[in-house]
Formats: C-alpha cells, sequence, structure tokens
C-alpha cells in the first residue's frame, strides 16, 4: 500500500509498504479521510519532536521512519484477537493517545496525562495510508449521519473542546482567542458552543481572522495593532473571562494575560516551542489562573455528538481536500506558505 512516511525534516516520501495486521487487541482500519495537523507540521519542518529516532516508543518498539496522520476516521477492515467493542464494517475514528496501561492516571481516569506520552502518527504509524492498525481502546464509532471529512475532524475538535471544558467558561462570559489556526478557530466553535456571550479572535493572518467571523466570533483584532489588551477591555467590559492561547509564543502569551480581567483564567492550547517568560508577581495580584493542558480525556463521544448534531460546524474549517500522492506539495508545502490555508484534508480510500 501507499503511505506518507516521514524520514527526517523535510523529508516524507509517498512510496509502498507492507499492510500492518491487527494483533492482540487491535484493529485494523481502512482510512477514508485524514486531517494534516500542527504536530505532523512541525515534524515536517524541523523534526524530530516526538517521533522516536534516537530510541525505540518504550510502548509499542517503535522507531525511525513513521506513517505520520493521527487525524482520520474509516472503517473497520478487521479485528484481532479480544476486540470486543468494535466489528468489520463499523464506521469509526480513533482517539490517538496511548495509554500506559502501569501508570496510576489509567485507573483515575486523568489518561491523557499517563507517560510516556504517545500518539498515532508519532510514536507509532498512523493515518496517512490505505491500513492503519490501532489499539482497540482508542477506537470509537460514528453515527451513519456524520461523514468521514467530519470524522477526521473529530480529533483536532477534541483539543479545543476539552479546552473549553477545562477553561470553566460559563454560559454568557467572554472568551478570547489567539491564534485562528485550525485549533483556535475549533476553539471559537467550542466556545460558542458553550455558551460564550463574546468570542474575540486575535492573528496576525487577515485570511484568518475572516474566517474566524465566518464561523461566529464577534471581534476580530489583528496582532500587529497596537495595544490589543486595551481593545479587549473596552469589548469586554474590563477584560475576558477566559483566554485560550492556541498560538503559542511569548507575544501571545503575554497579551492574552494582560487581557484578562482580574480573578480571570488562562488555558495554555498550544505546544510552545520555546520557553515564555511570566511575570508571576501580577499574575498573584490578579489573582489569575494559568492551566495548562495536553490533547484530551473522557471527551470523543460528546465531540462526535456536537459535530453529528450541527452545533460545532467543522467542515467550515476545510480549505482543501487533496490526495496521498499530492500531500507533500499541496499539503505541507501549502500549510507552510499559504497563510489561507486551513485545514486540509487528505482524501485516502477514494
Amino acid at each position: 500500500m501507499k503511505a506518507a512516511r516521514w524520514h527526517a525534516a523535510k523529508d516524507i516520501r509517498v512510496e509502498e509498504t507492507e499492510v500492518p495486521v491487527a494483533g492482540n487487541k487491535q484493529v485494523q482500519i481502512e482510512v477514508q479521510f485524514a486531517g494534516i495537523c500542527g504536530s505532523d507540521l512541525h515534524e515536517y519542518t524541523h523534526g524530530p519532536m516526538l517521533i522516536p529516532v534516537e530510541k525505540p516508543y518504550p510502548l509499542n518498539g517503535h522507531q525511525g521512519v513513521t506513517t505520520l496522520g493521527h487525524e482520520f476516521a474509516g472503517v473497520v477492515s478487521a479485528i484481532g484477537k479480544g476486540v470486543t467493542n468494535v466489528k468489520v464494517g463499523d464506521r469509526v475514528v480513533v482517539e490517538p493517545l496511548f495509554k500506559n496501561p502501569e501508570s496510576p492516571f489509567i485507573t483515575n481516569g486523568e489518561y491523557n496525562l499517563s507517560e510516556p506520552l504517545g500518539f498515532i502518527g508519532l510514536t507509532s504509524n498512523g493515518g496517512f495510508a490505505k491500513y492503519t492498525v490501532v489499539e482497540d481502546y482508542m477506537v470509537h464509532k460514528i453515527p451513519d449521519t456524520m461523514s468521514f471529512e467530519q470524522g477526521a475532524l473529530v480529533e483536532p475538535a477534541a483539543v479545543a473542546v476539552y479546552a473549553v471544558l477545562q477553561s470553566g467558561l460559563k454560559l454568557g462570559q467572554s472568551c478570547l482567542i489567539y491564534g485562528a489556526g485550525p485549533i483556535g478557530l475549533l476553539c471559537v466553535q467550542a466556545a460558542i458552543a458553550a455558551g460564550a456571550a463574546n468570542v474575540i479572535v486575535v492573528d496576525i493572518a487577515e485570511k484568518r481572522l475572516e474566517k474566524a467571523t465566518e464561523i461566529g466570533a464577534t471581534h476580530v483584532i489583528n496582532g500587529k495593532t497596537d495595544d490589543i489588551a486595551g481593545q479587549v477591555q473596552k469589548l469586554t467590559n474590563g477584560g475576558a473571562d477566559v483566554f485560550l492561547d492556541a498560538a503559542g509564543v511569548q507575544a501571545s502569551f503575554d497579551g492574552g494575560i494582560k487581557s484578562l480581567r482580574n480573578g480571570g483564567t488562562a488555558v495554555l492550547v498550544a505546544l510552545f516551542g520555546k520557553p515564555v517568560t511570566h511575570n508571576a508577581f501580577d499574575q498573584v495580584v490578579r489573582e489569575i489562573t494559568i492551566k495548562g493542558i495536553i490533547a484530551y480525556r473522557n471527551i470523543f463521544p460528546q465531540v462526535i455528538s456536537l459535530i453529528d448534531s450541527g452545533r460545532m460546524d467543522v467542515e467550515k474549517l476545510v480549505t482543501q481536500k487533496i490526495t496521498l500522492d499530492t500531500i507533500v506539495t499541496d499539503g505541507f508545502e501549502a500549510l507552510v506558505s499559504n497563510p489561507s490555508q486551513v485545514k486540509i484534508l487528505v482524501e485516502i480510500n477514494g
């Protein structure tokens, strides 16, 4: 079968590889649509980051050349011994987090905190291929009314929904979002679904700000303008209740914290590429809560329902659909060079 495989930074090859076979408690999936994620893009531009190159990933022994892709939907094509939660022919999406069975975080339900951190398509072969194999606990059925394109967006939408839930956002409150990439825009949809009355988006790309307005943001601010915090304070009567950082740089961190009301909450959603400096005295005297999150937990069924019901119209974020053969030029390179591209889906088995 063909697969898009990472060999090194700037070296992703669409090449022939063996069809993977489902082992015990594993499920083989015929992939239909897969999305290119920001973490895939990071691996392409300056990886390896999560891909194990120096030593194998402890939970499965995977190392080196890797089939990317962890946002995908498809059909169960085979099941291994001991699988009872799905059957061949089921339409499914994948929650790609590996769970370490020996971790204490598994027993208390906080499985996204178990170590070592690992994802399908990064610490194992993923969904940019006709077939992939995943652990049975990762697989969630989707209704017949949900398209495979929508299914491919369940995973990134779960990040956004989890971020909003962890922020404690209440009905009628204001939410500031820095970064109008796919996760930031999904945060807009999640905040609206949660009942935010005022959703403000900051980004430096006008095309992405236009997309934010299209999907329901009440206000957008170009990140190149002066006194962003002052603008937010005027729009929110003194400061935002919640700040979601989906940009992950010093400027977004500083601007968002400054824009919060006293007693507000910041949730760090982005994977920060560099350390940031922080004024802890300011946090103390203003009683600001700053919380980091990693991925999601115990949220996929609710996200599937939000998308299937139309409460999160995730397909509005799709700016292009491409084939696996053109994933490098029309996918990775397009996302690197063209800020008007938001979410690119790869049709695997058209």
